[in-house]
């Protein structure tokens, strides 16, 4: 089932997310439901927060990105519980969006490399250190979990230039092709 995106401006999008326990109730549901939304939504990523659920679970599927990036074949994983304990490596831009923020790309500065832990969707405990894009979305997705957008990222001056944007956006003066949650949208009185 699509589930509907939480636009830029719902405060649950600034919340730090919690830990799960094992037997989460409908964990297996919500997964398939993240999946379900991230792909008609035509992510590569997609946290909890973004569809109103303020725990720690991301779904990622990284096969749009096989053709640039090599690191990103096969890479379409579960993070539960997902910390990151270490970023490293050069810094890199990448021009980055956010189902969250639809209709803004900006230019996003971060390092190369993370180490991760994280529990898979059976519960099994993993470590692994990620590079590249890879490295990249999931630090983006991550960061929802800390309720941290992408935006945040940008130079006190795009931030200005961005207002109205974020501004028509929280209001749902904007239509992306998935249906989405507006914080800030006047309700329409029959």
């Amino acid at each position: 089932m699509k589930l509907p995106i939480l636009a830029y401006g719902h405060p649950l999008l600034r919340k730090k997310s919690v830990d799960i326990e094992k037997g989460h109730e409908g964990l297996s549901k919500i997964i398939a439901d993240m999946y379900d939304t991230m792909y008609a939504s035509n992510g590569v990523g997609l946290a909890a927060p973004q569809v109103g659920l303020n725990i720690r679970l991301i779904v990622l599927d990284h096969t749009p990105y096989v053709e640039d990036y090599k690191e990103a074949a096969d890479f379409k994983k579960v993070l539960i519980n997902a910390h990151i304990t270490e970023v490293s490596g050069d810094e890199w831009i990448f021009n980055e969006g956010c189902l969250s923020v639809p209709e803004v790309r900006e230019d996003i500065i971060r390092k190369s490399n993370i180490h991760i832990t994280y529990y898979d969707e059976n519960f099994n405990f993993h470590e692994e250190d990620l590079f590249g894009i890879n490295a990249r979305v999931v630090q983006h997705e991550y960061d929802h979990l800390e309720g941290i957008l992408f935006v945040d990222k940008v130079s006190p001056l795009k931030k200005v230039l961005l207002k109205r944007k974020l501004t028509d956006i929280s209001k749902g003066y904007i239509k992306p092709a998935y249906k989405m949650i507006y914080p800030a949208q006047k309700k329409k009185h029959l």
